[in-house]
């Protein structure tokens, strides 16, 4: 399955990008995630550091980061683990300056293996749950900053 959502960030790319590139700074922009930790204590920004996002009920996900790109200001990355029944699942966001404004374009889009009887739920759940919301919040988090 394939989904991509997008949405305008009221903020300078610079702005946006020096909190999104942190790999662990999710709990900071999200009210879905109280913690989020980097499993060896490394970089958040290491290709290949893995993080564990803690949700308010326990349940939590393992993700691998796969790229970054502060030239592009985009990163990648994947699920080890989640509470979701989906496999292969391969996520970018990238942000990009709107030069007119002084805006930045948010881009989230993912990738991933589900099987049919759970598609649609999927569809929703992070289609609108995660990636709609989590752009809401980013936007509501610039907005709130400025």
């Amino acid at each position: 399955m394939y989904l991509y959502k997008s949405t305008l960030i009221d903020a300078p790319v610079s702005e946006v990008w020096k909190l999104l590139r942190r790999f662990d700074g999710v709990p900071e922009w999200s009210p879905t995630v109280t913690e989020a930790i980097i499993e060896d204590g490394g970089p958040s920004d290491r290709v290949g550091c893995v993080r564990k996002l803690v949700l308010p009920d326990g349940s939590y996900f393992r993700e691998t980061l796969l790229a970054l790109s502060d030239a592009d200001h985009t990163f990648s990355y994947d699920i080890l683990e989640s509470p979701l029944p989906v496999s292969n699942y391969v996520a970018t966001q990238r942000f990009t300056p709107v030069t007119s404004t002084g805006q930045t374009f948010a881009a989230w889009a993912v990738n991933f293996d589900v099987k049919e009887e759970d598609a649609q739920d999927m569809r929703h759940v992070v289609g609108v749950e995660i990636f709609e919301d989590g752009l809401a919040s980013m936007k509501a988090y610039f907005e709130e900053s400025a």
